[in-house]
């Protein structure tokens, strides 16, 4: 059994600045990660159209100078060969591979009380035991496999967007279907329909999308934002997307029918999430955010040429920015392709599969391969897989089963010296996850060289200081719309899974402002221990 001061899980850019972060501690430290190479997220969605819907110099990491000046991005919002190559890039230039174990899938992590150490047992790559685990999984990184009826008879190509085959797929001249309209789908429609003979996108919810209106990046404004790093790296952190972006805070309700039309204007040709930061009763007051809607909704209806496709595209059932905004090139003049049909299965539901199709209460679909563009048992499933137990042996999936949550979203009561990198109760998905992850990186690394200069062998969150942040970052979606969707932020695409909100709403700069004030105040929330105190 090898020894460290603590084991990461995960080698994507949570894992990859974790371990930067341990070597300057001084801490021994161990990376096991499943893949075969580093980027997490980004090493396994390789599906036609990947691409991140942050722009690209605002996800990038911020912590090294020479970094960020040296790596050059060429596209606004970047395709996922870019990001791996980042990734890559990265672990080159830091030297982080040595301590990083490939192919390493983490099975069980068990928490010995007496010894105060963490014991990790992995799928036939040995095991280790640390002083602390930091779960560095991601957000979305386990798949949804939807339960279609009769998807064994199916004798073609079964596809998942989040587990893409590495050498890619050829879809010339197939018959292609479709299941799943979530970023992923509208991300790699458009790219399938040009390839394939024909293809039936199957949607059971439509979803809004903006356009990113992406392209190349001139050298001219490249070499500019590198000159403005600095101050776009502090306006970032003094917002709420922890983003760059504008961030103007109008009001739809307060504007003029016509300043308003012309805002909703800005936006849509500014392309991206500004649609919905920029407006700052979007998210919690219906008629503002049924304005913003409708001026989608009459976007697609004149993109898309058929009326009946048009109004199958538009939301009806949810709030604009209550699930996840998609970001998109050209989804919406998809449909005017002769090739591609869209079929609504919330009113003709999915009834089985033939060897060759697949087969509708009303109508028989004949298909050579499927697509399941299903996207993420999101922010818990790549926790909830591991057999983690923390004290008196509790399960975190027992702990988590009438929700999940973690004090800060870092710490779990219960399970010491495991921290979540961007986990339940925090800002992770409503913000730019790389600052999201520098954020908890940073507060952390601080944690734990406060522990190493006191002695502390032991650091648990407090049980009562998690359900009351629990309680506050539920109170504070209530405040808005978000909890009236039935989206991944809430566990409801998984059948089963409790229906909690999970992410933080009130801001990325309100939340490490509270977390500041937590570590200003000796750590308040969490119970610190002595190996001396516990032998006692």
């Amino acid at each position: 059994m090898a020894d460290f001061d603590a084991v990461v899980v995960g080698a994507g850019f949570a894992g990859l600045y974790m371990l930067h972060k341990l070597r300057g501690l001084g801490l021994t430290c161990r990376v096991l990660e499943a893949g075969s190479g580093v980027g997490g997220t980004w090493f396994w969605n390789r599906y036609p159209g990947a691409r991140c819907d942050v722009e690209s110099f605002s996800y990038s990491y911020s912590f090294s100078e020479e970094i960020q000046q040296d790596w050059n991005c060429s596209h606004r919002y970047a395709m996922q060969p870019e990001i791996l190559a980042y990734a890559n890039f990265v672990a080159d230039r830091l030297d982080l591979r040595r301590d990083i174990g490939f192919g390493t899938r983490v099975s069980a992590a068990h928490y010995d009380e007496q010894q105060q150490y963490w014991f990790v047992d992995t799928s036939g790559q040995g095991s280790f035991r640390a002083r602390f685990l930091i779960m560095a999984t991601g957000c979305l990184s386990v798949p949804k496999v939807p339960d279609l009826p009769g998807l064994a008879n199916f004798r073609g190509e079964v596809l998942h967007t989040a587990d893409w085959p590495r050498e890619g797929y050829d879809f010339a001249g197939k018959r292609v279907g479709v299941v799943g309209t979530g970023s992923s789908g509208v991300q790699a429609i458009p790219i399938i329909a040009r390839q394939a003979g024909h293809l039936t996108v199957f949607q059971r919810t439509p979803n809004f999308s903006i356009p990113a209106w992406n392209g190349p990046l001139p050298e001219s404004q490249r070499q500019q934002m590198k000159n403005d790093y600095r101050a776009l790296r502090t306006k970032a952190r003094n917002s709420y997307a922890g983003d760059y972006a504008d961030e103007y805070y109008l009001s739809i309700l307060e504007m003029t029918p016509e300043a308003r039309e012309e805002a909703f204007e800005k936006r849509w040709r500014e392309g991206g999430f500004n649609y919905q930061y920029a407006f700052r009763d979007l998210m919690d007051n219906a008629a503002a955010n049924e304005l913003a809607a409708d001026f989608v909704r009459r976007k697609i209806r004149a993109i898309v040429r058929d009326a009946a496709t048009a109004e199958r595209l538009c939301p009806r059932d949810h709030p604009i920015g209550a699930k996840r905004l998609c970001v998109d090139s050209e989804y919406y003049e998809t449909y005017n392709r002769p090739n591609v049909t869209l079929v609504d299965i919330k009113s003709d539901p999915i009834t089985g599969f033939s060897a060759d199709g697949l087969k509708t209460r009303s109508t028989r679909y004949p298909l050579d391969t499927l697509v399941l563009a299903t996207g993420f048992d999101a922010m818990t499933g790549a926790l909830t897989a591991i057999d983690i137990r923390g004290r008196r042996r509790e399960s975190l999936k027992d702990r988590w089963r009438d929700g999940a949550g973690a004090y800060l979203g870092l710490a779990v009561a219960g399970f010491p010296n495991m921290f979540v990198i961007t986990g339940p109760g925090s800002p992770s998905v409503l913000a730019n996850v790389i600052l999201a992850i520098e954020q908890h990186v940073e507060w952390l690394g601080d944690f734990l060289r406060h522990a190493k200069a006191h002695g502390i062998t032991e650091i648990e969150a407090d049980a009562a200081a998690e359900d009351s942040w629990m309680a506050g970052v539920r109170d504070s979606a209530d405040r808005t719309l978000y909890p009236q969707a039935n989206s991944w932020y809430m566990g409801a695409n998984v059948p089963g899974k409790p229906r909690v909100f999970m992410p933080y709403v009130d801001g990325f700069q309100v939340y490490e402002a509270a977390c500041k004030e937590v570590a200003a105040a000796g750590y308040r929330g969490f119970h610190l221990a002595r190996a001396t105190d516990v032998a006692a």
